[in-house]
C-alpha cells in the first residue's frame, strides 16, 4: 500500500520530482566514478612504489655482486674509499689481522672519530653475537670511537648481535644498507638507521 501511495504521489508531482531525481542519480554516478578513479590512482601509486623498490633492490644487488667479488683486503680498502667519498678525513686501513676490530679508522667532517669493523661474509650468513662482542670491547675502549660502524656483506645480524649493537650504540650495517651506501647514499644518513652510534660532536683533530 505504501509503495502504491508513493508511486501515485510521484506521478502526480513528476514535474517537481524528476529534477531532484536526476540530480541525485547524477551525484551518485559522479561519486561512484570519482571513487573508482581514486581507487585506481592509489593502486597505480602502490604498484609504482613496489616496482621502484624492486628496481632499487635489483640495482643494489648488481652493485653488490661487484663487492662480493672483492677479497676481504679489497673490501676493507673499498669501505675506506666510501668513507672518503662521503667527506671523511685521515682515513686509514689496517689491512692486517690483530687490528683489534679497527679495519678502517677516520674522522667524519664534524670531527667525530669513526672506527669501522668490516666483515666480508657470504650473503646467506649472519653476523654472530661473538663477532659483535669483540667489536664492542675494542671500538671505544681501545680506539676511542665516537661512531662505531660494523659493516658486513651478509644480509643480517643475529637477534643477539643486533640487540647488543643497539644497546652499545654500534651502527650495524647489513647488506641492504651497504647496498644503499654503495649506490650513493651518504654515510651520515645511514648512521641513524640501525643502531645510533652517533657519539659526541667535536672539532676535527689538527
Amino acid at each position: 500500500m505504501a509503495a502504491v501511495i508513493a508511486v501515485v504521489w510521484v506521478a502526480g508531482n513528476w514535474s517537481t520530482v524528476w529534477p531532484v531525481l536526476v540530480t541525485v542519480l547524477a551525484a551518485a554516478a559522479l561519486g561512484g566514478t570519482g571513487w573508482a578513479l581514486l581507487w585506481a590512482h592509489r593502486q597505480a601509486i602502490s604498484r609504482d612504489r613496489a616496482w621502484r623498490a624492486q628496481e632499487e633492490a635489483r640495482a643494489r644487488e648488481l652493485s653488490m655482486a661487484e663487492v662480493d667479488a672483492l677479497s676481504w683486503q679489497e673490501f676493507e680498502t673499498y669501505v675506506a674509499e666510501l668513507c672518503r667519498r662521503d667527506g671523511c678525513t685521515k682515513v686509514v686501513v689496517s689491512g692486517k689481522s690483530g687490528d683489534l676490530g679497527a679495519d678502517v679508522i677516520g674522522y667524519l667532517a664534524d670531527g667525530r672519530k669513526l672506527v669501522v669493523q668490516c666483515k666480508k661474509y657470504a650473503p646467506h650468513r649472519s653476523v654472530s653475537s661473538q663477532d659483535m662482542q669483540k667489536f664492542v670491547g675494542t671500538a671505544r675502549l681501545e680506539h676511542g670511537a665516537d661512531v662505531a660502524l660494523f659493516v658486513t656483506t651478509c644480509r643480517s645480524f643475529t637477534r643477539d648481535a643486533l640487540g647488543l649493537a643497539l644497546r652499545q650504540d654500534i651502527v650495524a650495517m647489513h647488506r641492504d644498507l651497504l647496498g644503499s651506501w654503495v649506490k650513493g647514499a651518504h654515510l651520515e644518513t645511514l648512521i641513524p638507521l640501525n643502531g645510533s652510534g652517533g657519539g659526541t660532536r667535536r672539532r676535527p683533530p689538527a
